[in-house]
């Protein structure tokens, strides 16, 4: 080409971009709203943004993809530990994690009760933001080297048609994230208790005169495990904050009555 040509069209190649990107931009900043549910920022979620920034959570926690990677990512925490969890897990971070077990600790903030009512509000409006998939896997604390656990991708096709198949890819797929807290190896404690040869132990529960759930088969106490953790509480463990289970109470909307199904064929089969 020529020189002139040369010019032209680099001119006309920065003209075109640029207007692309001006396009983006503007229809980027149109869908904000509707992507991260502005009209249900309420005042606790802006007070908990905050507490987030003044304890600079940042330096340790990555959320929404800015922040440092020594700890966590927390985008989806609130879908994965809930409410009750996080509320005794920042009231005391040394009573689920230690230095000694866990090779990091999360130091104690010492916030208040309202303080931390406003960042879990935070976070839980963080987790309500359309990410497009972000973050690709549950968090992990110790790593996905923890005996029973390890993240599996999205299933692309139909699932299989064996209910422990299917519940072993529930099990184990980032949306539900079940293996984040537990692990199906014998002895491996994590957020929740080992859920390996929990059918064996869900029988001794429920023919324990102590139990007072309304279960009456192993298969429906592990149902009743999912969708109402709080309906009967072993005692021992570090597993409930007083009469509250610290697992997330909403499974029986979040997930259909097949999943749940397939669910407990597969913790059924556990050894």
């Amino acid at each position: 080409m020529t020189k002139r040509q040369t010019r032209a069209f680099f001119y006309a190649g920065t003209g075109l971009f640029a207007l692309v990107f001006v396009i983006l931009t503007v229809d980027s900043h149109r869908q904000f709203g509707a992507l991260t549910h502005s009209d249900q920022i309420t005042p606790d979620v802006i007070a908990g943004k905050h507490v987030w920034h003044r304890k600079n959570c940042v330096n340790c926690h990555t959320l929404l993809g800015e922040g440092a990677y020594y700890a966590p990512d927390l985008t989806k925490i609130t879908d994965l530990r809930g409410e009750a969890y996080l509320t005794a897990f920042l009231k005391e971070p040394g009573r689920f994690y230690t230095e000694k077990e866990n090779r990091r600790v999360m130091p104690n903030l010492n916030l208040s009760d309202e303080e931390i009512r406003e960042v879990i509000a935070f976070l839980a409006w963080t987790s309500r933001i359309d990410t497009h998939g972000w973050p690709p896997r549950p968090i992990l604390v110790s790593g996905s080297s923890i005996p029973g656990m390890g993240a599996r991708s999205e299933p692309s096709g139909a699932m299989p048609a064996d209910p422990v198949a299917q519940g072993d890819a529930i099990f184990h797929t980032p949306t539900v994230g079940c293996f984040a807290c537990h692990s199906t190896a014998p002895g491996v404690s994590l957020v929740g208790p080992s859920l390996a040869g929990v059918s064996t132990r869900a029988a001794r529960t429920i023919a324990d005169p102590a139990y007072r759930g309304s279960a009456h088969t192993p298969a429906e106490y592990m149902r009743e495990s999912i969708v109402e953790p709080s309906a009967y509480l072993v005692t021992g463990g570090n597993f409930a904050n007083g009469t509250q289970s610290l697992m997330p109470a909403n499974f029986g909307q979040t997930l259909t009555p097949e999943q749940i199904d397939a669910l407990v064929a597969y913790l059924s089969s556990t050894k």
